[in-house]
């Protein structure tokens, strides 16, 4: 069908009668009117509420960054020192007999009840089966009959610039269904949400707006390829500008297949602090492009280390898959099950080998969750060690002590307190900091609330108050 359709829109530029361009034009629009008559029924309408306690500060959702105030209503008629929250939201019916249904987290957190609106008008209270703050994934239950199941398709299979439609209730139940058209913008989106450690990210330009979080994203062949996740309106609206982004189906499913089955979400982990492959770093390491992750730390006795793998080696591929950046090697590594051995390629001195490595389950302490990136998730921010590359880069002291910022997530609590790349983080609270694995202690060791940084830029020193949330 997909190559069908690309012929018609090659077919629809050229021709010059105009009753074959309107044959033409209507055949695709069939096209996704039957798709859309195929998916829709899976979709639902969900909303969330809670009972939040009143401590004289307003309550902010972690997203409304990006979805803006509208998004959430507030409701005063609870007793006094309590507000009722309620957030809209969708989702996507996955499997009718068993009556499960795939949203975002974020969409059904901490709620006290969550109602359920089918499209042919019916209302269920709903449960939560599992959810995945690290993923942005949760699965919710219904006891109901006559339900229609989305079918799954293969999110990796996608193309940049093939059609996609969004189906969800954007702003209001009242506009629950609502269908957009668009093209996949970009794969392996990432760093784009703080807060979420596991990204990957479809862009797309179908309309995506407050309330569409949880629903579908479908191919013409009306298979479910993705859940739409977020926006980003780059601070100058609160609705769609073209920039939306979804979870992949197939991350989606394996996050929800350990859900129901274990309760819980099971990843590997290598046990390696990493960072992207920049210009210089290619350049020092002798590299013929800038693909791949830098091991920059290994976690004593984790699998990586038992294997041998070292401070500078430039993991490539693991099993066969190439290593886009650091992100990816995260994500390629935790969707591994424990126990695998896997083939790790890394450059090491200029010079390529091999290295088998037992993967293990990751472990719940945040002290070893080294599997990932060094960005805080909670700040959004990514720091290292000072060294020669980071100078020049930062034109700083290659004898400084402290934590380098090398990156801030856009819409992040470190961006909005004004951390800049290149500060140097010389004290979180009372705690001086000498080095990266200073400040993550630091960080970690601080309960919620404002922490005061001591920021060296530019020669000169200053406070910066950043909100711990």
């Amino acid at each position: 069908m997909k190559r069908v359709l690309s012929v018609f829109l090659i077919v629809l530029v050229g021709v010059t009668s105009g009753a074959g361009q309107s044959r033409l034009a209507q055949q695709f629009s069939d096209t996704f009117a039957k798709v859309v008559e195929k998916v829709n029924p899976a979709v639902v309408t969900i909303t969330s509420e809670k009972i939040i306690k009143r401590d004289g500060r307003r309550f902010r959702h972690p997203f409304e960054e990006y979805f803006g105030d509208d998004f959430f209503k507030y409701y005063f008629d609870a007793p006094e020192g309590e507000r009722r929250s309620k957030i809209l939201g969708s989702g996507v019916i996955v499997d009718a007999e068993k009556g499960f249904i795939l949203t975002n987290n974020h969409v059904v957190e901490g709620a006290d009840e969550i109602t359920i609106l089918l499209i042919d008008e019916r209302e269920f209270s709903a449960e939560v089966v599992g959810t995945d703050p690290q993923s942005d994934v949760a699965i919710l239950k219904i006891e109901a009959g006559d339900l229609v199941q989305a079918e799954l398709g293969d999110s990796d299979e996608l193309r940049v610039g093939e059609w996609v439609l969004a189906i969800g209730s954007p702003f209001s139940r009242n506009l629950s269904h609502t269908v957009t058209a668009g093209i996949v913008s970009a794969k392996g989106r990432s760093r784009v949400l703080g807060g979420i450690d596991y990204q990957d990210f479809i862009q797309t330009d179908a309309a995506i707006n407050p309330g569409n979080s949880g629903g579908a994203l479908v191919n013409l062949d009306g298979e479910l390829v993705g859940i739409n996740t977020a926006i980003a309106t780059g601070g100058f609206s609160r609705g769609n500008v073209g920039v939306g982004f979804t979870i992949p189906i197939n991350l989606a499913k394996n996050v929800m297949d350990d859900l129901v089955a274990e309760g819980r979400v099971i990843r590997s982990w290598l046990g390696v602090f990493i960072q992207d492959v920049d210009d210089g770093i290619a350049k020092a390491f002798g590299l013929s492009d800038r693909q791949g992750a830098v091991v920059t730390e290994v976690v004593e006795d984790s699998p990586a280390d038992e294997a041998g793998i070292k401070v500078k080696d430039v993991i490539v591929t693991v099993d066969g898959t190439k290593i886009r950046d650091s992100s990816h090697l995260k994500n390629v590594v935790s969707s591994s099950r424990p126990g695998r051995r896997s083939e790790v390629e890394v450059v090491r001195r200029k010079r390529h080998r091999t290295i088998r490595v037992d993967l293990a389950e990751l472990p719940q302490e945040d002290a070893v969750f080294a599997s990932r990136e060094r960005v805080t998730p909670t700040l959004g921010l990514n720091v290292e060690d000072v060294s020669k590359a980071l100078a020049r880069r930062f034109q700083i002291d290659e004898d400084e002590s402290g934590a380098v910022v090398v990156e801030v997530l856009p819409n992040s609590v470190a961006a909005k307190a004004g951390i800049q790349r290149g500060d140097i983080i010389k004290r979180v609270g009372d705690e001086e900091v000498d080095s990266a694995r200073d400040f993550r202690k630091a960080v970690g060791d601080v309960e919620d609330g404002a922490i005061l940084f001591l920021v060296k830029r530019r020669g000169g020193s200053l406070f910066i108050p950043v909100e711990n949330m």
